[in-house]
């Protein structure tokens, strides 16, 4: 994958994939341990909550049981029952049904009649129950039982009632397992209760719809999960004993009687309703930790691959431009860079000097050579004009000569003279060397002062101006500077003319830009016919030229200028497309004077 084959990217998705997995693994790790230790507290609770409602329980009936037994011998009692009168028993039964707190309060004579009862719960004189109960209780039994009623169940014991030998009736009391009850117990033990006798629940705590999933769970003795309205449960049963011991008697059960069992549950969602913002706030931290992370990785990766971009930068530019001397300045502080990234830009800067000496040795040598080459150059652009000149004197020794013929040949010998007055012109241009006056001056008003000046000809070519108004301080020779600009466009404007057809907008651009901290750029664009691929080395010659009435100095002078003004200019072109020719100068550099016949050499390496 592409985004795989930058140093910076492997860095930078290496150091965030470990530091997301890490972070990961821990919240993983944090959020299972939590999630682990709160189930266990909650189980653990819900155990407790079961032994403290099995706890409470037995001991309140036997608290009953055991008042039961000191009223049913209290004379009052067994006076009230020796009249066989409800009237009269009815009001001991009332005030000590209200004394000892009992759900059910019930009195029979001797042969199971109802005298009289009390409390929250009633119940028939002909129940089953109570009158199986009634019966062994009659035989002198203490008998526990549940007696149902209109809305749950009671367990009641039963206890005679004796003078002397004789059984003068029964006491029975007895304790509530209906909504009321559940209620309490929900109070006392924090949890959802729900009393079943067999496999029917008999009150409950939640809503009558969940009887039928809570009686599925009497059976069970182990830690059970439901769900309940899309809310998660755990839940125990337990269940609670009838038999009972008081002083050493012990209680008689009937025996179609089934022990009732208690389901204690806890909600899951509600006590684990914490775990949720704990969730929130680790996965909140670990992605912040992840930002953190990704920001340091990338920060990483950057004093790595930040002095590589600047190398290659630099490689680009001396690609783009040519120039072959340029040194690498890496960013950032020396104590936060890469040492082997230092080492690179080292060897790079050093690879530079010993290329920028070697040039400077090489154009020594070049010299003489290429004085020999230019003055074959120019040694045949002379041979042309001589030869029309020795051809018009020739004419001119004819003792016929007519006045035509001298006429004609005193044209060409005035033409040809003129040619090659402008050859040694144009030679010692190029020859001399370049003295320079330094200015500040302002480069877009140098470059909109070259635009009018190729304009006054009268051509009706469109130049655009695109200028970079924050521009440094750029230290230079504005008149040489401004001879080049205008060499320029005026060979863009003749590029632009020799197109058949016009081009559709701008045809020439000349724009002004920052290439760096250091440097500034001039960049002049045409849409013209543009140079043939195999020309385009070729440019920078002396008396180089496609033109029928070109030179072939002017490139080659401007380049010489803008080398001596410490800078460099690049051509590119393709042929039918147009030519772009790029000018970079320093900022607030002094420029490098250098004598004009060292543009031999640069000639001599533009061809190579």
């Amino acid at each position: 994958m592409k985004i795989f084959s930058s140093l910076t990217n492997r860095i930078f998705f290496a150091s965030a994939a470990l530091t997301v997995l890490a972070i990961a693994v821990a919240v993983y790790r944090v959020n299972v341990a939590v999630t682990a230790q709160a189930e266990k507290e909650l189980e653990r609770g819900l155990h407790e909550a079961a032994t403290l409602l099995e706890e409470n329980r037995t001991t309140l009936f036997g608290h009953l049981a055991k008042e039961a037994r000191l009223v049913a011998d209290l004379p009052v009692l067994k006076a009230a029952l020796d009249t066989k009168d409800p009237p009269t028993v009815q009001p001991i039964v009332d005030r000590y049904q209200q004394l000892i707190g009992a759900d059910l309060f019930a009195v029979t004579d001797s042969t199971g009649r109802l005298l009289g009862q009390s409390g929250r719960l009633r119940v028939a004189a002909d129940d089953p129950a109570m009158r199986e109960a009634i019966q062994q209780t009659i035989k002198g039994k203490l008998v526990v039982s549940l007696w149902p009623h209109a809305i749950g169940v009671a367990q009641v014991v039963s206890v005679p009632s004796f003078i002397q030998s004789e059984l003068l009736g029964t006491l029975n009391v007895g304790f509530g397992l209906d909504k009321e009850a559940a209620a309490r117990f929900k109070a006392l033990t924090n949890s959802e209760i729900a009393f079943a006798v067999g496999n029917r629940i008999q009150a409950s705590t939640l809503p009558g719809r969940f009887n039928d999933t809570l009686a599925r769970l009497v059976e069970t003795t182990d830690v059970q999960s439901i769900t309940l309205d899309n809310i998660d449960y755990v839940a125990v049963s337990r269940a609670l004993p009838l038999g009972l011991t008081t002083e050493g008697t012990v209680a008689t059960l009937l025996s179609q009687t089934t022990a009732p069992t208690a389901i204690i549950l806890r909600s899951k969602t509600e006590r684990l309703g914490f775990l949720y913002g704990v969730h929130r706030e680790l996965g909140g931290t670990a992605l912040l930790a992840v930002l953190a992370a990704t920001l340091v990785s990338y920060a990483i990766a950057r004093t790595v691959t930040r002095p590589l971009g600047a190398i290659t930068a630099t490689m680009r530019e001396m690609a783009a431009t040519g120039d072959l001397t340029r040194r690498i300045q890496l960013p950032g502080r020396d104590q936060w860079q890469d040492e082997d990234a230092q080492l690179l830009a080292t060897t790079f800067n050093t690879m530079t000097d010993s290329i920028a000496r070697f040039q400077r040795d090489a154009s020594q040598r070049e010299r003489l050579s290429s004085l020999g080459r230019l003055s074959t150059v120019v040694a045949h652009e002379i041979r042309n004009p001589l030869m029309i000149i020795k051809t018009a004197l020739h004419a001119l020794k004819r003792p016929n000569a007519n006045e035509e013929t001298v006429r004609t040949a005193v044209a060409d010998i005035d033409g040809e003279v003129e040619r090659l007055n402008r050859i040694v012109s144009g030679v010692l241009d190029f020859a001399r060397p370049i003295k320079v006056d330094l200015a500040p001056p302002d480069l877009n008003a140098l470059c909109q002062d070259a635009v009018r000046a190729i304009g006054t000809d009268g051509t009706a070519v469109r130049v655009a101006v695109d200028l970079d108004r924050l521009l440094p301080i750029v230290v230079t020779d504005a008149e040489r500077l401004r001879q080049v600009l205008v060499n320029v466009l005026t060979n863009a404007r003749h590029a632009v003319a020799a197109r058949q057809e016009p081009p559709a907008g701008d045809a020439i651009t000349i724009k002004t830009l920052q290439i760096s901290a250091e440097r500034v750029a001039i960049e002049v664009r045409d849409r013209g016919v543009g140079i043939a691929a195999e020309d385009l080395p070729k440019v920078f010659d002396p008396y180089f030229t496609t033109r029928r009435t070109g030179t072939g100095l002017g490139l080659a002078i401007s380049r010489n200028i803008i080398e001596g003004l410490g800078g460099t200019l690049a051509v590119s072109s393709r042929q039918g497309q147009g030519t772009d020719v790029r000018i970079e100068l320093g900022v607030s550099r002094a420029p490098l004077v250098c004598p004009t016949h060292l543009s031999s050499s640069s000639m001599t390496k533009q061809r190579s």
